[in-house]
């Protein structure tokens, strides 16, 4: 776990760069090209800009963070963005009156203005052109710089999201300065990006680590363990279709939740 920074003595700031990149995807399977919209125009509203801001606020709570400015956006026809600066200390009077700013459509793509300090997230509904098969993805990333460790913030973060498959990076760049000289590269112990996750999450998931620890690297792979049918099928249940039916429509979640997990393509239906 995390080390009392405070007994590091530093020549002036820490100048340590934390980053944390979430990424979590969200399966579901529909029956109709209907169903294949409605589920995209759910995922967008229930993951619409406003309900983000929410998270990363809260996100900025939990690593002690203070708000300097947000700005977002929803996309025309999905997807939605929120980038939010934030610094270490008290800012005082720049943060009376949270600056809250909405840029008009950039055609997909959107300019921020990014600080040391930030957090943002982008979503991506999408779905496959003929089997039926639609995915959800949303891209969190935390970076910090000084004390402030965003590793914090990721048992709140998996909770806020209903997700199949979770990919999750986290390094330290830069170094800082003891009142010796002497560079400190990284200002906390860590083996896995798994000792910030609760048991009760872990024993939900299939994990994989790849750390390199000379580097400063940290990557860990989650998979759900559990399959229950019903929680992938969108406006209907097992029991509306056939079992023949069934069994083919889990081999293509089942499909689908390996190639992202792995990272690669397998026999296609």
């Amino acid at each position: 776990m995390e080390k009392d920074t405070s007994k590091i003595k530093l020549y002036g700031f820490n100048n340590l760069t934390k980053t944390l990149s979430f990424n979590m995807y969200d399966i579901c399977y529909t029956k109709t090209v209907e169903d294949k919209k409605a589920y995209v125009e759910y995922i967008d509203e229930e993951y619409n800009s406003e309900k983000l801001t929410a998270i990363l606020k809260e996100v900025t709570k939990i690593i002690g963070a203070d708000i300097l400015n947000i700005a977002i956006q929803d996309y025309d026809p999905q997807g939605a963005s929120v980038t939010i600066l934030i610094c270490e200390s008290e800012v005082g009077q720049l943060a009376v009156g949270e600056q809250e700013h909405r840029h008009p459509p950039h055609n997909g793509a959107v300019a921020a203005h990014l600080d040391k300090s930030h957090i943002t997230v982008h979503t991506y509904p999408e779905y496959h052109p003929d089997n039926g098969v639609s995915t959800f993805r949303a891209d969190i990333d935390v970076s910090t710089c000084g004390e402030i460790s965003p590793l914090a913030a990721l048992p709140f973060l998996i909770d806020s999201f209903d997700t199949d498959i979770m990919t999750l990076d986290y390094r330290v760049r830069g170094f800082t300065r003891d009142i010796t000289g002497k560079k400190i590269f990284i200002d906390h112990e860590l083996t896995s990006i798994q000792d910030y996750i609760p048991d009760e999450i872990k024993e939900q998931y299939q994990m994989i680590d790849v750390n390199v620890y000379q580097e400063n690297i940290f990557h860990t792979k989650c998979k759900s363990k559990d399959v229950n049918l019903d929680e992938y099928f969108f406006n209907f249940s097992v029991d509306d279709i056939p079992e023949a039916e069934v069994k083919s429509i889990l081999a293509k979640i089942l499909e689908e939740r390996d190639e992202i997990f792995y990272g690669r393509n397998f026999a296609h239906f």
